[in-house]
């Protein structure tokens, strides 16, 4: 009983190991190293019913020798993937060989090269000699001509001149001889164009942006002027542009005078800063400008003036006519009842025969009242001529006081937000002058004609009254 149930164990482990070495059946994968091994296959014929153990054995057999055969011919596949292996290593190291090889050619070749070009490059040098210094100073020289025609008037007329130049101004290569003759060209024509006065069409910005052909006047390579305007080059875009605001009346008649021209020789505003002057002169403040930049005092000073001044310019005609017909009166002995010293000395021809005491009285009363006549609004030119630098003074306060309130605001780094302050401060203490100056010599004037006037009043009718005195003794 013991020896039977040794013998099945001894089958069953047989049939263990055989299942064991079995490879596992399509679609399962192989378990990988390490993992526990998988549960034994099936044996074929498990289950099956044998008649006796030795057709058990027998079909152990069967196993054994099946799968002898498979080992044989892994080992077989194996052996001859190794010998694929080992042809594919030594193909791949001749290769890696080769290219060693190839690469230490190729060093050696960039070494020999890189001698080889230096020994050429110091060959060049002392070949070109001083020629290198030249060929740079032509780079340099076509660099600046690029941009002195890039910025001139005449590439209006001429387009494109710049971009020629950009190839010399930019290559590092020796230059041909066609570039050089170019070089020549471009900066005689810019020498040439400098003389002339052309006429010719172009496209001309006009000053609402748009574009229009017009027909331009060129003087030299400094001033260009269409339609009675002067024109504006601009460099970024190659084109002329309409100046906006145009330069003061005085420069642009001269405009028109130019385009009439057919020959000889005109009047013209040139410019020989080929456009700075100008863009100073469009941008100097009109005396509008000027006027607003004073403010409401500004413009109190500036009305007060107006008063003052018409004022006085009225007066002063009156009495250069009341002192011209009391010089003619002088003369006359036909009193007349249109000037002072008519009044005055028929006043006293009709108190002829009263006392002295009277007269006396009559011609003080009469020359009071000539003289009150005489000045009468002079004292509103005085009181204008004192008011005016006091209101300037006013203005020069309240400008200060906007400028500091400025600088606190926004600090001293833009002067563009205290110029304002600072013009309200300057131009009403210029108007306050400009207004009392004026204003203070006329009313001298004034009173030395008043003074004059009744200098001659009081003479006469002292003179006719001491007269009148002296026949009245005699009687």
């Amino acid at each position: 009983m013991i020896a039977r149930l040794s013998l099945s164990s001894a089958f069953a482990l047989a049939i263990s190991l055989s299942a064991a070495a079995q490879p596992p059946p399509p679609g399962v994968p192989p378990s990988p190293p390490g993992a526990p091994p998988a549960p034994p296959a099936p044996v074929v014929g498990e289950g099956a019913k044998f008649k006796d153990l030795d057709a058990l054995l027998e079909e152990v057999r069967k196993g054994f020798r099946t799968e002898n055969v498979e080992i044989k011919r892994r080992e077989a596949e194996f052996a001859a993937a190794r010998d694929q292996q080992k042809g594919l290593l030594q193909k791949a190291l001749a290769e890696k060989q080769a290219a060693e090889k190839r690469g230490a050619e190729l060093e050696r070749s960039f070494e020999q090269n890189e001698l080889k070009i230096a020994e050429l490059e110091e060959t060049l040098r002392i070949r070109l000699g001083t020629m290198g210094e030249l060929f740079g100073v032509i780079r340099q020289m076509a660099g600046d001509a690029r941009g002195q025609v890039e910025n001139s008037i005449a590439s209006a007329q001429f387009p494109g001149r710049g971009q020629t130049l950009a190839p010399l101004a930019e290559s590092k290569a020796l230059p041909s001889v066609e570039q050089l003759e170019l070089l020549w060209f471009v900066l005689q024509q810019e020498a040439t164009e400098s003389g002339k006065v052309v006429r010719f069409r172009t496209s001309v910005i006009q000053s609402d942006g748009s574009e229009a052909e017009d027909e331009v006047v060129r003087v030299g390579v400094f001033n260009a002027v269409s339609r009675g305007r002067y024109l504006q080059w601009l460099p970024e875009v190659q084109k002329l542009r309409v100046l906006t605001p145009q330069p003061a009346g005085r420069y642009v008649s001269t405009v028109t005078a130019l385009e009439g021209a057919s020959g000889g020789h005109t009047r013209f505003a040139i410019d020989p800063s080929r456009g700075s002057v100008l863009g100073l002169l469009v941008q100097t403040p009109s005396l509008q400008d000027t006027l607003d930049a004073g403010g409401l005092v500004g413009y109190v000073i500036m009305s007060l003036a107006a008063l003052g001044l018409l004022i006085g310019l009225v007066r002063l005609v009156q009495l250069t006519i009341v002192n011209r017909r009391v010089r003619r009166q002088e003369k006359d002995r036909t009193l007349r009842d249109d000037n002072p010293l008519g009044r005055v000395l028929k006043l006293l021809e009709a108190h002829a025969g009263a006392d002295l005491e009277t007269r006396e009285l009559k011609l003080d009363e009469a020359l009071v009242r000539e003289q009150g006549a005489l000045e009468r609004s002079l004292w509103l030119v005085n009181v204008v001529a004192v008011v005016a630098p006091l209101l300037g003074l006013l203005g020069t306060i309240t400008g200060m006081i906007r400028t500091f309130q400025a600088i606190v605001l926004f600090g001293t780094g833009d002067p563009k937000m205290m110029a304002s302050g600072i013009s309200e401060a300057l131009v009403t203490t210029m108007q306050g002058l400009l207004t009392a100056i004026p204003l203070v010599l006329l009313y001298a004037w004034l009173k030395s004609v008043v003074r004059r006037i009744m200098d001659v009043l009081n003479e006469e009718s002292t003179g006719i009254l001491a007269a009148r005195q002296e026949e009245d003794g005699r009687k």
